[in-house]
């Protein structure tokens, strides 16, 4: 029979041993890297999976391994040709390397948001309004390379940096809308003008082959005359029926001024 002092002898053990194993088992995901430190000194990397701590002298600090969005605020940038605009945009980035991320920088979020900020006002002050505009893939690989540089010693790797808006003042985008509206007017007076010559060329090549030809003149003629005698309210008066018309009308003439006499 189990007397009381084994009893409290195994009690006080549970009490001890159940927190001790507690304690010094871990695990860490598949996504994550555990960085183990012993009374303040590095020990490297553990993990995935199940790793055992010594309670009281080791330290963990896990790093996600995912890649991780920003956003930089919208901040307001004047260009290179004195513009004011509002830029923001979005940083996608992970971290490769678990132990300078955690020993080389005190808080890789927030650092790599700050150096966004840096890093897009200084590249959108040294370009033009137009290549802002226009060549944002170029501006992309160009921030995201600048900020990479800098990263990478911190154990993170910048996938891509993209854009997201470009807010322009009121005036300058009434400017553009009248610069587009005459672009579009002048393009259509340009084809307008294209499709005239096209035409008066077709036209001097058939006055050209009707001159060669009479009897294709003469058909022609008489394929307008049938087309303009679909109308019901028209009369066609041809050459030939204009001429008798006129003599008709010369004979009446003469007629009623003999009468007259």
């Amino acid at each position: 029979m189990i007397d009381l002092g084994t009893i409290i002898v195994l009690m006080v053990v549970l009490l001890i041993v159940v927190p001790l194993l507690s304690a010094s088992i871990k695990v860490v995901r598949e996504y994550e890297r555990a960085v183990l430190f012993r009374l303040g000194r590095l020990v490297g990397a553990k993990g995935p999976g199940l790793i055992i701590i010594i309670p009281f002298l080791d330290s963990l600090m896990r790093v996600d391994l995912r890649v991780v969005t920003v956003d930089v605020p919208k901040q307001e940038i004047i260009t290179r040709d004195n513009v004011s605009v509002k830029v923001d945009a979005v940083i996608y980035y992970r971290a490769v390397d678990p132990v300078a991320a955690i020993t080389r920088v005190s808080n890789y979020h927030y650092s790599i948001m700050m150096l966004g900020q840096t890093i897009l006002r200084d590249v959108i002050g040294q370009v033009d309004l137009d290549d802002l505009l226009q060549k944002r893939d170029e501006l992309n690989k160009r921030i995201q390379g600048i900020i990479d540089e800098t990263a990478m010693s911190w154990g993170i790797k910048v996938a891509s940096v993209t854009l997201k808006s470009v807010e322009l003042p009121e005036e300058l985008m009434r400017a553009m809308a009248k610069q587009a509206e005459a672009e579009r007017w002048r393009r259509a007076r340009v084809i307008e003008a294209e499709g005239e010559r096209q035409a008066s060329a077709v036209l001097a090549e058939a006055a050209s082959m009707y001159e060669k030809s009479p009897m294709a003149l003469r058909l022609r003629e008489l394929q307008t005359f049938m087309e303009i005698a679909r109308e019901k309210a028209l009369i066609v008066v041809t050459e030939s029926g204009a001429a008798e018309l006129g003599r008709t009308a010369a004979m009446y003439k003469a007629l009623k001024g003999r009468e007259e006499r």
